[in-house]
């Protein structure tokens, strides 16, 4: 009767579900970090478990990344009054080209037939910043010594073409995966306009 059922309930392991909400804040932010990290390697470095990436996507990283982007372009060059009132724009300039730009380039592989998701997309495009990232870190510390020697200028034309074309690699390698072979160029080409606009973003402002 109803005391066998008790009974039996109680006798029943019920699964516990591994919750995270009672952890300490510091364990949840380095395991953030951790996963940022370990994506970022994966998909700047496409390997072959680089796309099983795209099935956990998130905005955190590309989020990450376009923040340290935009402050360090927004930064300038000097400390004049010129660069203090251009600093307000060139961040917003910056946060809206890479959002929009990785929304347009996700809509068009999606409507070439794409099998991928919007948001798996934006997460791939985001995280393959991170080239241009290191790339406009460096050719800004360069500006800020106001150094117009020949080597310096090629420095920063080399970093900014070095972060291009890793960028650019990495992410046509992705969309070449999800994307028919006969329209490859066709998903491929807004991929190069969006990441040569960051690229000439960062020449411009990292020119002393």
């Amino acid at each position: 009767g109803q005391d066998h059922l008790l009974g039996k309930m109680s006798g029943m392991q019920m699964p516990l579900e591994e919750t995270t909400l009672d952890e300490p804040v510091t364990e949840t932010l380095k395991r953030e970090l951790k996963t940022i990290g370990d994506k970022m390697w994966k998909v700047a470095l496409p390997g072959s478990d680089s796309k099983k990436e795209l099935k956990n996507w998130d905005l955190w990283g590309p989020l990450f990344l376009c923040l340290i982007l935009a402050i360090t372009l927004s930064s300038g060059n000097s400390h004049g009054m010129r660069d203090e009132d251009e600093s307000a724009p060139v961040f917003a300039s910056v946060f809206v080209i890479v959002w929009c730009g990785a929304a347009v380039v996700t809509v068009n592989a999606v409507l070439l037939g794409g099998t991928v998701s919007f948001f798996q997309s934006i997460c791939v495009l985001g995280y393959c910043v991170f080239p241009l990232v290191v790339s406009a870190m460096i050719c800004m510390m360069v500006g800020w010594m106001r150094c117009k020697k020949t080597a310096c200028v090629l420095v920063r034309f080399g970093m900014t073409a070095v972060g291009l074309i890793w960028a650019s690699r990495a992410s046509v390698g992705f969309l070449n995966e999800v994307v028919s072979p006969k329209r490859a160029a066709l998903a491929a080409y807004p991929v190069y306009l969006f990441y040569t606009a960051i690229a000439w973003i960062i020449l411009i402002r990292s020119s002393p």
